[in-house]
């Protein structure tokens, strides 16, 4: 499923329009991304979570030449499914 689709989908199951539902999906996403961007994280209960995490430095291989590379350190974004999200998806709800 890509956006358009994913819009169409709340626009059908909620009573906002197309323009509405594309509206609110911009509005969630870009929260999200503000929020965890910022080292907060967001919880949506039965859903999932997610939040800003660290990964270390560690030396690397060029796949090319071979050559050893340093990776330096960054953040990267995580998401890690609830509980009712992981039932349903594995068929055991």
């Amino acid at each position: 499923m890509n956006k358009s689709e994913m819009i169409d989908a709340i626009a059908e199951r909620s009573e906002l329009s197309k323009a509405g539902s594309a509206k609110a999906l911009d509005a969630i996403i870009e929260t999200i991304v503000e929020t965890v961007a910022k080292g907060e994280s967001v919880t949506l209960v039965g859903f999932g979570s997610f939040k800003a995490s660290s990964r270390a430095a560690r030396e690397g291989k060029n796949p090319k030449t071979g050559d050893k590379i340093q990776i330096p350190e960054t953040v990267v974004p995580k998401f890690a499914a609830g509980a009712t999200f992981k039932a349903r998806v594995s068929g055991k709800e």
